[in-house]
């Protein structure tokens, strides 16, 4: 008899677990997701188109207020936590409730969830959200192309219409936002890879997306969402820290994790943040991780008319780092 296992997440990760690790699992049998952090996720159905020969119908997504229900009726053996950006705690008191329900509660490392490529990997990734590490993407893309190289960058999921149709989505065009119909913050992540005329992928299915990424790069940039592990194995793992929340660096997951595992370490807003922060921060780094590199970034903000600004609540966008060695 196949054991029973839900995966909760947030329509990212979860589904990338499920692809790379249950979806050929004739050992397994994946009998629901459970979904927060996204709305309108919950009461769908991970497709049959993706989810395989294994899944006729496809499995069901539920919110993950149901999670004791489902463990209960469902007979689930097994519960895999699968989103980020979440602290420690936080993970630990679902862990204790799967624990309580008599399942067993699994996190999945990167051997049994990155995908091999054949091109060059940069990964960039950080340790919370909002630390700066798009830009830094885009800085990445920018200096790997002045090198003459082809750069493809590929973005963290964001599945938020139909999943069929996004398994692989592929951006070298502004007309392909419109295809795809992206919404405001996938366009906030898309464009500025497109200004800098560079092609951009995401999607549901990684591997897929991979293998048409590789026809295409010299280089293949990860520009990971959230504070999420990569996708792909890295040949470079860059990760992005923030001194204005000092602590947070080893108090998320999975932060911490891409932390220990980082051979460059960006230390950004470095020109905003209290300098007793950046100095906590960086000694966190030494710490936890003594043989990552550590770099130094500003996060300088520009407005090219700001006389059409004055007294209006805009949103600004911070466009790239300025590094320096430390």
């Amino acid at each position: 008899m196949r054991k029973h296992v839900l995966i909760m997440g947030a329509a990212g990760r979860d589904f990338h677990n499920f692809n790379v690790a249950f979806r050929h699992d004739e050992r397994c049998e994946v009998v629901a997701f459970t979904a927060t952090q996204i709305p309108g996720i919950g009461g769908r159905v991970y497709p049959q188109e993706l989810a395989g020969a294994l899944y006729p119908q496809g499995i069901p997504i539920y919110d993950e207020a149901e999670l004791p229900r489902l463990v209960r009726e469902l007979g689930v053996e097994e519960v895999v936590f699968a989103y980020s950006d979440i602290t420690h705690e936080y993970v630990m008191h679902k862990a204790s409730q799967v624990l309580a329900l008599g399942a067993d509660f699994k996190l999945m490392g990167t051997k049994a969830t990155q995908v091999k490529s054949q091109r060059p990997v940069v990964s960039v990734c950080a340790v919370r959200t909002g630390s700066g590490k798009s830009q830094t993407s885009r800085f990445v893309v920018e200096t790997l192309q002045k090198s003459g190289r082809k750069v493809v960058a590929v973005r963290h999921p964001m599945p938020y219409g139909n999943l069929v149709r996004q398994a692989v989505q592929r951006f070298a065009e502004y007309d392909d936002l419109d295809e795809y119909e992206c919404t405001i913050e996938e366009r906030e992540e898309y464009e500025p890879y497109l200004d800098r005329r560079a092609v951009i992928y995401a999607g549901v299915d990684y591997a897929a997306i991979l293998q048409q990424a590789e026809k295409e790069a010299d280089v293949i940039v990860w520009d990971g969402g959230n504070n999420d592990l990569p996708f792909y194995q890295s040949d470079l793992h860059i990760v992005v820290v923030d001194p204005h929340r000092p602590g947070h660096e080893v108090g998320y997951h999975p932060g911490e994790a891409n932390l220990r595992s980082a051979q460059i370490v960006i230390l950004n807003k470095v020109d905003t943040a209290d300098y007793a922060n950046v100095r906590r921060v960086r000694e966190t780094v030494q710490r936890v991780n003594p043989t990552a590199v550590i770099l130094e970034a500003a996060s300088p903000l520009f407005v090219d008319h700001p006389e059409a600004i004055r007294g209006k609540r805009v949103l600004v966008v911070e466009d790239g780092p300025t590094l320096t060695h430390g």
